[in-house]
């Protein structure tokens, strides 16, 4: 069994949306390319018809994976989250100490991480130091290039 994993809406909306096509999209291609396969005559020396039931195969496991995530995956209710402390789904901003540098992050889910659009996994070093603080809070945080000081200027909810 797969443990429970914790997503927005938009995250769960997302996979649906992924399985949705590999079932009404891909499956039907792959079944097509092994139909014209086996019109080509001998199945035992038929390369093209090896291949498109490997691909099946894969297909196949990707989509039971991807249910199997779907089945697990829990919501997280919003309302329920304290607003003044650092928490998943919080959009936080922080000040590196060291350079001045501002930085804002929204803190997502492992699945929904995206660092280009400024989402960071609850699991990484960063977001681990950051959990339970409140705006104010100064905070070292290690990463592999070492201990860097941060204080956190805002913490909001989008």
């Amino acid at each position: 069994m797969s443990a429970i994993m914790y997503y927005s809406e938009e995250g769960l909306k997302k996979l649906k949306e992924d399985l949705l096509y590999l079932v009404t999209v891909e499956r039907p291609d792959i079944s097509k390319q092994i139909a014209e396969a086996r019109d080509k005559g001998d199945l035992s020396e038929n390369a093209e018809y090896d291949a498109a039931k490997e691909a099946q195969g894969m297909l196949e496991m990707k989509i039971s994976k991807l249910e199997q995530v779907i089945r697990n995956a829990r919501i997280l209710d919003e309302s329920k989250l304290d607003l003044s402390k650092v928490l998943i789904l919080s959009k936080v901003k922080i000040k590196n100490l060291k350079n001045g540098a501002s930085m804002v992050y929204t803190i997502a889910p492992e699945s929904e991480a995206d660092l280009k659009s400024g989402k960071i996994s609850v699991n990484s070093p960063i977001a681990k130091g950051l959990l339970g603080k409140k705006v104010g809070d100064k905070v070292d945080i290690t990463v592999p290039a070492g201990t860097i000081p941060f204080e956190i200027l805002e913490v909001k909810r989008d």
